[in-house]
């Protein structure tokens, strides 16, 4: 579990997030959610550690950051992993070789059982044929499907996932979504999943903070949200045609 206390980070004077408090469960996906300027980026870099709080405390598993020595935190940020926008692959390397890097960069593991421990992660995101690929002759889904597998084969405690499903036509991103929740209650780790997709938010939105100008204006589940009154909710998710269908249905049928 991580919980957030108190967080306010400024930049050059300016404040952005403004006093937020938060806990992100084990074992659910955890999503963040807002628009463009609304701090949701900010917020997900000072829980990776890449932004420095200016005022607050960030808690993993009941022992604050900033407690910890130097070592501690870097032993932290190795039990952390990460799915990024554009997937951060590296062209050069092929599938197999991704899925090892991290491996290779912080641990003294043997070659065959890195090899093996990738595989592993590669199977289990129902990769097939593909360890020899390159990414430039893989589909941006499999792409995804790698970064993933990157993301879990140092069987981190936390995973965190900056829009996962950008660039993904629907389909593929509803496979994305249910992969990372599978995972996620699979080994029970702490997900966080940064993003502005509302089929998210549908899918797999088992915990959902919603940010607005720096604030935290609202928190619950992705059946809460049908029924929040909360006027920065509604503003912002109801712009979404789809989302406005789904919640008349919903609340039909809750009737």
């Amino acid at each position: 579990m991580i919980e957030v206390k108190n967080i306010r980070k400024s930049f050059d004077g300016t404040e952005v997030l403004k006093g937020i408090d938060a806990h992100f469960e084990k074992g659910k996906t955890n999503l963040i959610i807002g628009q463009s300027g609304s701090g949701k980026t900010v917020f997900l870099k000072c829980i990776l550690g890449l932004h420095q709080v200016t005022q607050g405390e960030i808690i993993y598993n009941d022992v604050p950051f900033s407690n910890m020595d130097e070592n501690e935190q870097r032993l932290l940020r190795q039990d952390m992993g990460m799915v990024f926008q554009g997937s951060a692959l590296f062209d050069s390397m092929t599938v197999e070789e991704n899925v090892m890097f991290p491996m290779q960069m912080f641990t003294d593991t043997q070659q065959e059982e890195m090899r093996e421990r990738a595989n592993i992660a590669i199977n289990r995101v129902n990769l097939i044929d593909a360890n020899h690929k390159l990414p430039a002759e893989i589909s941006g889904g499999m792409k995804k499907r790698v970064a993933i597998a990157r993301a879990i084969v140092m069987n981190p405690n936390y995973l965190f996932c900056d829009e996962p499903n950008s660039g993904l036509d629907p389909k593929t991103a509803i496979l994305i979504d249910n992969l990372i929740q599978e995972i996620t209650q699979e080994y029970q780790i702490t997900t966080i999943i940064n993003t502005h997709d509302m089929n998210s938010v549908m899918e797999i939105g088992e915990k959902i903070i919603f940010l607005n100008e720096g604030f935290k204006k609202w928190e619950g589940t992705n059946k809460d949200i049908f029924r929040t009154d909360n006027e920065a909710v509604t503003n912002f998710v109801y712009s979404s045609e789809l989302f406005k269908k789904v919640r008349k249905v919903y609340l039909e049928e809750s009737e």
